[in-house]
């Protein structure tokens, strides 16, 4: 994230929670029960699931974003290196559920989409917008449930690029791609997964090959303020245990939801909802009258499943923000700071929508389904996170410091 997220030492006499805290817990056990009365109990489980996500992303300070940045400007890859250890787990405990095609006993299937030049284009709209707007999808989210105020504006500005991309949907669909392939599809689970295991193992052995290149060692976890039940409670989580939360949430995601973890499809919604109630008549958008999006159109939000999990993301965040003493949000941000967020939300709400997912539903649950949209995607966001790093010194007022990947 482009923001320190990670809990300072605790104040003497710090409330436990405090009014947000509370509030956000309310919501949780609330909204929980409420959602599964209404809209059946996968739903309110759904809920928590994502108050859990948000509460993992908030206390391990998970950001995909700073992971890329720190590595493209310093060459530090630890970052990068727990992602595929992430990626790892997530392969081996997803291909083979996807591969027979149920999950105790119910119906699922991957985030499997075409790979071609929408998702090369989208990928990096998206990557570029990373690094100005200062977060992803999750973060985006989690930063924002935790008293970031410059993330709502970038989290305004994502609904609202993903409203102008459905508006194109179609045409970036219809550009030369390949059809949907997962690896487990071609090599089999057990293949899929030795093939994957190979690529996040090459991809970590080059970041720890820079990054003792460029900084002669490999960089440590930095000690936490809290150890015991403690750290677990109020954060910092390590990254490795942040890393393995996400992945078991992700593979609850799936075995409740019938398909993987996603974020932004739900912005889009959001943004066709609101513009409706200005009077654009979003329904008669050729995207909006694809069957699953027209019903998702007419029905409430709630009963949205990526909706429901996205809400719960950002009372998560707000709960660990107020169990790690730090929900204190402030509304003095920079112009050029503001500027920044507008730009890369654009860029990261309309990136997503043609590239059929985020850093969540391309990167880590495309990857966790084996679909070469998936590799494809982090290959272009990659390049997209360089420019943006060499953009954000103009936004940010911060000293460039980026060299050639080689050392």
């Amino acid at each position: 994230m482009s923001v320190s997220v990670s809990p300072a030492e605790p104040r003497a006499g710090l409330p436990l929670l405090g009014v947000p805290g509370l509030g956000a817990l309310v919501v949780l056990i609330a909204g929980t029960l409420a959602l599964g009365a209404f809209y059946g109990p996968a739903q309110g489980a759904l809920f928590l699931v994502g108050g859990a996500l948000g509460m993992s992303l908030y206390h391990a300070a998970f950001g995909f974003t700073s992971a890329w940045r720190v590595f493209i400007s310093e060459g530090r890859g630890r970052g990068l290196r727990v992602q595929m250890l992430l990626l790892a787990l997530a392969v081996i405990l997803f291909f083979p559920f996807l591969a027979s095609g149920t999950l105790f006993g119910n119906e699922v299937r991957g985030n499997i989409s075409p790979a071609g030049i929408g998702v090369i284009a989208g990928a990096f709209m998206f990557g570029i917008g990373m690094q100005l707007g200062g977060g992803c999808a999750s973060g985006t989210l989690f930063t924002a449930g935790g008293g970031n105020a410059r993330m709502l504006v970038t989290l305004f500005f994502f609904i609202v690029g993903s409203l102008i991309g459905t508006m194109h949907t179609g045409w970036w669909a219809s550009l030369p791609s390949l059809p949907p392939t997962a690896l487990f599809q071609t090599f089999g689970a057990a293949g899929g997964i030795a093939l994957s295991l190979a690529i996040f193992g090459a991809i970590a052995a080059i970041t720890v090959i820079v990054e003792k290149r460029r900084n002669g060692a490999l960089e440590q976890a930095p000690p936490s303020p809290r150890q015991g039940f403690a750290r677990y409670l109020r954060g910092p989580w390590p990254l490795v245990f942040g890393a393995i939360a996400l992945v078991i949430l992700n593979f609850a995601t799936l075995a409740l939801a019938g398909r993987p973890w996603g974020v932004t499809s739900a912005f889009a919604l959001w943004g066709a909802k609101g513009a409706q109630l200005i009077g654009v008549d979003v329904a008669s958008w050729p995207h909006w009258q694809q069957p699953a999006n027209a019903k998702a159109l007419a029905q409430s939000v709630f009963a949205d499943i990526t909706s429901v999990m996205d809400f719960g993301i950002i009372a998560g965040a707000m709960l660990a923000a107020a169990l790690a003493g730090k929900f204190a949000p402030s509304l003095d941000i920079p112009l050029r700071s503001v500027l920044a967020a507008v730009l890369g939300g654009l860029l990261l709400g309309y990136g997503a929508r043609i590239a059929y997912g985020c850093n969540i539903g391309a990167y880590f649950s495309g990857i966790a389904s084996g679909s070469l949209h998936g590799y494809l995607w982090a290959v272009a966001a990659f390049a997209g996170n360089v420019i943006g790093v060499r953009l954000r010194p103009w936004f940010f007022m911060e000293r460039l410091n980026v060299r050639r990947i080689d050392g």
